[in-house]
């Protein structure tokens, strides 16, 4: 049985997810100028993100995730990219780190936070950012707007934001992704039923059922003084 990581390769989910790249290169550019900026990639998965923040920001960039395969994935990456020297991973949690309180510049962060306790999420953030620093946050509409008045209870100030195109996550990963799954089943018709394929199939069905609901943007926040 082939794990997660292959068939992963085999769909190249990479290339689906390297499509937003290009936001996250829009939202970094509305961030006042920061030189060489200490940044923090919150769940950071394979880290396509990680290494483009190196590239973006000529900083220190630290992914941390609880997943090791997908840290193995981003290790390879660090390797074969030139910022070996700028790029880092560690394998814990946001609540379980050991840095030191004002440690960042700026935390970066797609599609994890929702996943999290609010109140506590919002406090280690507070805790781990330099005051004046910013968090961004890749989520989903409907989800920002419902926690948007507990922000500044903990400091946080919305400034700017950089929305996705409408039904992007269709588009753009979606329904390619299902052509694709559909079409490697075809060939490996014993691996329909993995749990691989069905995590894969449950995210297309997610949005397909609803691709309004999956409305994005990229929103900075400022850690007030």
């Amino acid at each position: 049985m082939e794990s997660s990581i292959d068939i992963d390769k085999a769909l190249n989910v990479a290339e689906l997810r390297g499509r937003f790249l290009k936001h996250t290169r829009q939202a970094y550019k509305l961030l006042p100028a920061l030189k060489q900026p200490r940044i923090m990639d919150i769940g950071c998965g394979q880290g396509q993100q990680t290494i483009e923040l190196a590239r973006l920001s000529k900083g220190e960039v630290v992914g941390i995730d609880i997943d090791e395969a997908a840290l193995t994935c981003l290790r390879q990456r660090i390797e074969q990219s030139n910022f070996g020297d700028r790029v880092s991973c560690l394998h814990v949690s946001l609540f379980n780190n050991q840095f030191d309180n004002n440690s960042f510049e700026v935390l970066w962060e797609e599609g994890v936070l929702h996943l999290l306790d609010l109140p506590r999420s919002l406090a280690e953030c507070r805790r781990l950012l330099k005051p004046g620093g910013y968090l961004v946050m890749h989520e989903t509409v409907l989800w920002f707007r419902s926690i948007q008045e507990k922000l500044p209870e903990f400091g946080f100030h919305h400034t700017d934001q950089h929305m996705l195109p409408k039904r992007v996550w269709w588009t753009d990963y979606g329904a390619p992704l299902e052509r694709r799954i559909q079409a490697y089943c075809k060939i490996h018709s014993d691996i329909e039923d993995s749990q691989e394929i069905a995590e894969h199939k449950s995210v297309v069905a997610a949005i397909k059922s609803d691709p309004d609901k999956t409305a994005c943007g990229i929103y900075l926040l400022r850690l007030g003084d």
